[in-house]
């Protein structure tokens, strides 16, 4: 395989959408999420009307990449071998001692090769790697708290409320339904939450089109919603942009299910045909669907038995690792968690920044001192890079288990598509390899902590 990947090697283009080519305002959508799990577990379950108040200050515990144990309540921060790096009961940081008490001398956390195997969701344990649920560790972390204060015993009870709010707030008819707090809220004002795509990037779309590209959208967001998203940041010709959209794609089941179990179906004013297509011969918007079923489209579509396929995605679980795996794809990363860490900005991203509302109508922590779920924590460090053991020293810096995962599943990574939408499509982009410095993969350079590690081992 080529030391470098060049999108005008593909034939075809795919995007997710969410946090992918829709970049979300951060803290707004958090604060959002936060509240309308949090108000679920107050006024349907009965839980403490303080799980509604936050500061600032306690946003520094919304992490990406943390697993929840469900049978004890431990919040863990995983090194690429499994060891516990960090980790939290509830949002109390457990100290060296109670990490060995906890998981033993090598801190190994017992499910370890379950998740780093399959990514696949469990009754003990649950992986944040996606800003839509993330904000769901901060609420487990309180909800943990409040139990420990009220004396009650810490179980995986507490988990069906929390799984039960976040139905009621993602169901896929919620959007319709006016349910929830999220969806009604991101209807009534989606320049608060969402950043419109730069003109570059719409270009980008069309350059490759034009250049004979053949572009998807597979989103497991439903349709209705998704539409809302796209006219925002592409514009109400945004269709014109994809040859095949596919939304409620349900992933990652949508690359390792076999047809039968998810059949293609088309939709009809935003509902689902009841009945699935035995086969997908046309391009167009579909719901649901299987991965197999749109390879042989899309060998039609490009003419060739074996196309090459990237595609564009922000979660490890659901986008990078199955297609990947499974459908043996070329994948992109996208990782804001770059810019937390002393990637620039672009430069369309700044101007797209510097037309947002003016500050009276920011929210309320915005100025004061709210960090981003994408910048590093001080409770929990680096996404990349951690010291593993308690003497501080630079040779037990080990790389964490999610920066692990990009390096091994995805082609390259970036932090948003605007870094990339103006450079010409046969650009070389260094990948990622075993054979190389972990810091190779990075566009437009690699965070700052991965740089220094690499400094201490040279």
């Amino acid at each position: 395989m080529s030391e470098y990947f060049s999108l005008s090697d593909s034939d075809v283009i795919g995007f997710d959408l969410d946090h992918t080519l829709c970049r979300y305002r951060l803290k707004e959508t958090s604060r959002l999420i936060y509240e309308s799990f949090a108000r679920y577990l107050v006024e349907h379950k009965g839980y403490d009307k303080d799980l509604l108040n936050l500061t600032p200050a306690t946003w520094d515990f919304c992490f990406k990449g943390l697993v929840v144990d469900l049978e004890d309540g431990n919040l863990v921060k995983l090194a690429e071998d499994g060891t516990v790096l960090r980790a939290t009961h509830g949002s109390i940081d457990l100290s060296t001692e109670d990490l060995i008490k906890h998981y033993g001398p090598k801190r190994e956390w017992k499910h370890f090769n379950s998740l780093n195997t399959s990514f696949t969701r469990s009754a003990k344990y649950y992986f944040y790697d996606n800003y839509f649920d993330l904000p769901g560790a901060l609420l487990c972390g309180r909800v943990v708290d409040m139990l420990h204060k009220r004396g009650n015993e810490v179980n995986s009870d507490f988990w069906k409320d929390m799984v039960a709010a976040i139905d009621h707030n993602y169901n896929t008819s919620a959007f319709k339904e006016d349910a929830g707090t999220y969806f009604p809220s991101v209807k009534r004002d989606p320049g608060r939450y969402l950043q419109p795509c730069s003109d570059s990037v719409k270009t980008w779309l069309r350059s490759m089109k034009s250049a004979g590209k053949v572009l998807l959208l597979i989103t497991s967001s439903h349709s209705d919603y998704c539409r809302l998203i796209c006219e925002h940041i592409l514009g109400k010709d945004f269709e014109e942009l994809f040859d095949v959209i596919i939304t409620n794609a349900l992933k990652p089941g949508f690359f390792s299910l076999v047809p039968q179990q998810r059949p293609f179906r088309t939709l009809v004013n935003d509902v689902e045909e009841s009945e699935g297509l035995p086969a997908l011969d046309k391009p167009g918007w579909y719901s649901q669907g299987n991965w197999p079923h749109l390879h042989e489209l899309i060998k039609t579509m490009t003419g060739k038995p074996e196309p090459k396929v990237v595609y564009f995605g922000d979660s490890m679980r659901s986008d990078m690792f199955p297609a990947s795996t499974f459908g043996k794809w070329e994948t992109v990363m996208i990782v804001e968690e770059m810019e937390g860490e002393g990637v620039p900005k672009s430069d369309a991203a700044m101007s797209n920044e510097a037309q947002v509302e003016p500050l009276e109508k920011k929210g309320k922590f915005e100025d004061q001192g709210m960090k981003s779920p994408s910048d590093v924590s001080k409770q929990w460090g680096s996404y990349f890079v951690d010291v593993h053991g308690s003497g501080g020293d630079e040779e037990s810096q080990k790389l964490t288990w999610c920066c692990h995962c990009i390096h091994k599943y995805s082609t390259m990574a970036i932090p948003s598509v605007e870094h990339i939408a103006d450079l010409p499509l046969d650009y070389k982009f260094p990948r990622f390899s075993p054979d190389k410095p972990c810091t190779t993969g990075y566009y437009p350079r690699p965070p700052d902590s991965l740089l220094k590690r690499c400094e201490s081992l040279s």
